[in-house]
Order: structure tokens, then C-alpha cells, then sequence
């Protein structure tokens, strides 16, 4: 017995009333929201002062990350040419060594130097050479 509430007619008269109010307003649909969006990008109605003065630090934000892009380009461009030239003195250097090493080698050989120090006075030694080894005594 308990269901049964009793219910004022004018409490009656007045839901009624909230019900064909909230049927009577079309609630926006999410496409309508995306293309109302959409045509004042079309149309330039997003540009209007109020737009813009609400959204100035988002605007201002984007164009800071938009200018640090460009900037990045120019850097790694800078930095890429920097890379380039650097490795071609290296690549310029070891060919130097490279060069010089060979001509080293070229003149310290064993022949050449005989000849070389023959003019002085010097000559190759037809003795084997001998090691004179002498045991420490760690003892002492």
C-alpha cells in the first residue's frame, strides 16, 4: 500500500509542463556543433575581436611553437653544414697522415739508411748482434 502517493494535480500540471518544455528544445547534436565550427572557419567568423581576444594566449602559444619549428630547420641545417665541414678537414688531415706516414716509412728503410750513413762513415755491422742479459739478485 505504501506505492501509492498521492500527487497533487498542479504538481501533476507542472511535470507535465517540464516534460513538453524539454521536448519542445532540440538538444545540438554534435554534427550540427562540427559543421557550425566548420562554416565560421569557412566563412572567417572565428576572426571577429571577441574570438580572438577569449583565445590571445592560445593564439600566442602557437605562434611561440610555430616560430621554435623554424627555428629547429635552421638549426639542423646549420648544424648539418657545421658536421660536413668538419669531417671533410678530418677526411683532409688523415690523408695528410696518412701521406706523411708512408714517406716515413719510405725513408727509414734499411737500404736507404746504409746508403745515407755509407757518405758519413758508418756501415752496417756484419756481426750478429748480442745480448748481454744479467741476473738480479732481488735478495739483497
Amino acid at each position: 500500500m505504501s506505492d501509492n502517493l498521492y500527487i497533487d494535480k498542479e504538481e501533476l500540471d507542472k511535470l507535465k509542463k517540464k516534460e513538453e518544455q524539454k521536448k519542445k528544445k532540440p538538444k545540438s547534436s554534435n554534427s550540427e556543433i562540427k559543421s557550425n565550427s566548420l562554416s565560421q572557419i569557412m566563412n572567417g567568423e572565428f576572426l571577429n575581436k571577441e574570438f580572438v581576444l577569449n583565445n590571445l594566449s592560445f593564439i600566442f602559444f602557437i605562434m611561440f611553437l610555430l616560430l621554435l619549428i623554424v627555428g629547429k630547420g635552421y638549426y639542423g641545417k646549420q648544424m648539418s653544414k657545421d658536421v660536413d665541414k668538419t669531417q671533410s678537414k678530418v677526411d683532409e688531415l688523415m690523408a695528410d697522415y696518412v701521406e706523411a706516414k708512408a714517406k716515413l716509412e719510405e725513408e727509414t728503410r734499411r737500404f736507404k739508411l746504409v746508403d745515407k750513413l755509407g757518405a758519413v762513415g758508418l756501415t752496417e755491422s756484419e756481426n750478429n748482434t748480442k745480448v748481454i742479459r744479467i741476473k738480479s739478485n732481488s735478495n739483497k
